[in-house]
């Protein structure tokens, strides 16, 4: 049986393949929902791949077995959001099995019988037949049992032989898939030219003084941008603006929270139960009865224990804790048992690192830590100091290290800690492998542990506080027949905050910080929802939402109106450069007092090891155009200035060092060889997508 789950296992194999080589895209929703086109108006075809199309029971049949195979290997059902992925895993697979299939007709490409047999049994085993018959005793592939599972695969019940099957056919769809892209990958070459000038831009650096002005240091206000000048950049640009199919919505969130009635309510049931859980006998038993939490019959050392037990050591046996409130739960806590366990302390620390591993960087940090030592000796406050001189994350907190057991710390730590008779600070420093230490001991060393019953229950909302928020939320979704009326009925209630999402694609699963919002999208995309349509009422993650549609944008170029802010702001920079640039001219003398001239939104940046791969220049950002002209300079030569991407540059070649000479390009080429074959099976799997014109209506289902 194990064998024939890793068949199972090992059929997915391709499709793993497949689907990172597509990328993977999450999307998600219910596989019936109230939106659903399953029945009735005769809408059964989930796309189109092609020219074929794609019929529900098709491709829910690809889907089921991609989940049970998923179900499988993880032991438990799939939830939605794996859902999501597995229904854009089976998406995928049809797109390799129709569009790639034609592909592979065309050129003639095919496995025969022979080479199938050769992968499973031969003398070429595919890399998933190997790790499915690996001898766990051995860790090696072992052919005899291989033969020995297909010579009893007829008595291994009746899934065996169809699994079999599957996982053939997988293998056989990855040998295809490997021909076909080796005919684009096998083309791949790397000149020594190429590879030079590839080591060259990795290796060479450049120092630069950098005078630089930002955009933003002219007022937009400053600059007024017309229609002509967008419709003139977009035309400059257009390729830049390419869109996926999209829907804008407006929304309204009505959260389900506890009312404090619905507070109080719990909190006077907890009082019972703190009371009925003091007397109780068997206190598993009342946990596994009461909680929402089972009982946990661990031993706690007290760092393990939640922050208020810890508080308050040390516990008594059979006494009740409690109730507390943390992150919307009440707990009650009762001490079931007390034991011996291993030894636990709380501490806090002071940690003074030093700045290098050199004798002189110790002894300065071991001097100043000595010095803090002695000040908190003479009554110097040790939060304070630690604040003041802490270099690690504990500074924060006043030193607080928390109850930590014997053998968490670093064994110079640990060995001083455990060594002291009571609380109190540290007579002397501790040195470990990341500094010097003052270490101050806060509670007294214990060797108890403790068994806790912990009763909790989340702060919920009762029925009736639901039906309110529902009520709110139904109200302004019956009472707005448009766009218009939903924003004027939604500013009348001062509890409902308005969002807007923009471009939701239509296998979003999430829309904004809503999360499993497959409805809402589906109600955005379904053919008979208009722009200024308002939804009815959907339930999200205990949250009530409403939304009205107010923008369609389809695949192909964005229109200059949807994307007018970003327009605006891309031709308000230019605006912006230009006047820069106009002030810059002319400008004599150094970089600092062309910056001294302009004025103080001008800076000198000076810029050491800038790469000419790297395009970045610290202390201002990527800047390709400026690394390039600064490489294309004479050390002490001056650009004039021009536009980057962030504001305009005056750049000034201070020095060039050349890359180190290499004899041996040959990993330089692998290097450059890898890297492209694997942008040539992405560019050729997009190319054979966008061949096949897919029309994806999945939306309608799912």
């Amino acid at each position: 049986m194990a064998l024939i789950n890793k068949i199972r296992e090992k059929s997915g194999w391709a499709v793993g393949a497949i689907a990172i080589g597509l990328g993977v895209f999450v999307v998600g929703g219910d596989l019936l929902g109230p939106n659903s086109r399953l029945l009735g108006n005769d809408a059964t075809t989930v796309g189109e791949i092609a020219g074929e199309e794609i019929d529900y029971q098709e491709f829910d049949a690809v889907l089921q077995q991609a989940k049970a195979d998923y179900e499988s290997r993880t032991g438990r059902a799939a939830n939605e959001g794996e859902l999501a992925m597995l229904r854009e895993q089976a998406w995928n697979q049809l797109i390799f099995k129709i569009a790639l299939q034609k592909e592979y007709d065309r050129l003639g490409i095919t496995v025969t019988d022979e080479e199938l047999a050769d992968m499973v049994q031969g003398n070429n085993i595919h890399p998933a037949v190997k790790q499915a018959f690996t001898n766990p005793q051995t860790g090696e592939f072992d052919r005899n049992q291989i033969v020995q599972y297909l010579q009893n695969l007829d008595q291994m019940g009746p899934n065996a032989r169809p699994m079999w099957v599957s996982f053939e056919q997988s293998i056989l769809n990855d040998r295809l898939q490997s021909k076909y892209m080796n005919l684009f990958t096998k083309t791949v070459y790397i000149t020594a030219a190429e590879a030079k000038d590839y080591y060259q831009a990795q290796n060479s650096t450049a120092g630069m003084k950098v005078l630089y002005v930002p955009y933003v240091s002219v007022s937009d206000s400053a600059v007024q941008v017309t229609d002509a000048q967008l419709q003139d950049y977009y035309d400059r640009n257009k390729e830049l603006y390419k869109v996926e199919e999209g829907r804008s919505i407006e929304f309204v969130t009505v959260p389900v929270t506890a009312s404090p009635e619905d507070s109080s309510f719990l909190s006077q049931e907890i009082s019972t139960l703190a009371q009925q859980f003091a007397t109780a006998s068997n206190d598993s038993a009342f946990v596994n009865t009461n909680s929402d939490a089972p009982f946990n019959g661990a031993y706690r050392n007290p760092g393990e224990l939640p922050q208020q037990l810890a508080s308050q050591l040390p516990l008594e046996e059979g006494k009740v804790y409690g109730p507390y409130t943390e992150n919307g739960v009440l707990s009650l806590f009762k001490v079931s048992d007390v034991k011996e366990g291993s030894p636990a302390v709380k501490a806090s620390h002071i940690l003074i690192r030093p700045e290098s591993d050199t004798p002189e960087a110790k002894a300065a940090a071991r001097a100043k830590a000595q010095d803090v030592l002695t000040q908190i000796q003479k009554g110097a406050d040790f939060a304070q100091m630690a604040a003041q001189y802490g270099t690690d994350g504990t500074a924060s907190t006043g030193g607080d290290l928390g109850w930590f057991a014997e053998g968490r710390m670093v064994p110079e730590f640990d060995k001083a800690v455990f060594a002291a008779s009571g609380p109190g600070l540290l007579p002397n420093l501790v040195e470990t492998e990341y500094g010097y230490h003052i270490v101050k001991i806060t509670a007294p060393k214990t060797t108890q542990t403790y068994q806790i019953a912990a009763v909790q229950r989340p702060i919920e909302a009762s029925e009736g506080t639901r039906d309110a928020a529902y009520a709110v939320a139904d109200e302004l979704a019956g009472t707005s027949g448009s766009a218009d009326e939903f924003r004027e009925n939604a500013a009348k209630n001062p509890s409902l905050v308005k969002e807007e999402a923009i471009a939701i694609g239509k296998n979003n699963i999430v829309v904004n910080n809503l999360n499993n919002a497959r409805e809402l999208v589906r109600w955005a995309y379904a053919e008979d929802t208009e722009i200024g349509d308002v939804s009815p009422v959907f339930e999200i993650e205990n949250q009530f939402v409403v939304a009205t549609l107010t923008g369609k944008r389809e695949k192909g170029y964005a229109a200059v109106g949807d994307i007018r802010d970003e327009l605006t702001a891309a031709v308000r920079n230019e605006v912006k450069g230009q006047q820069i640039i106009e002030k810059l001219k002319g400008q004599k003398g150094s970089l600092d007092e062309m910056a001294a001239n302009y004025g103080a939104d001008a800076v000198v940046r000076t810029a050491d090891n800038v790469t000419f791969a790297s395009a970045t220049i610290p202390g201002i950002g990527v800047e390709p155009v400026a690394v390039g002209k600064a490489f294309g300079m004479k050390p002490g030569a001056r650009t004039a200035p021009f536009e980057g991407q962030g504001g305009v540059l005056v750049v000034e070649l201070t020095q060039l060092n050349p890359a180190p000479e290499i004899s041996d390009l040959s990993n330089v080429k692998e290097q450059m060889r890898t890297a492209r074959s694997s942008q040539v099976e992405n560019n050729v799997f997009e190319a054979v997508k966008e061949k096949a014109d897919i029309k994806d209506n999945r939306v309608r289902f799912f």
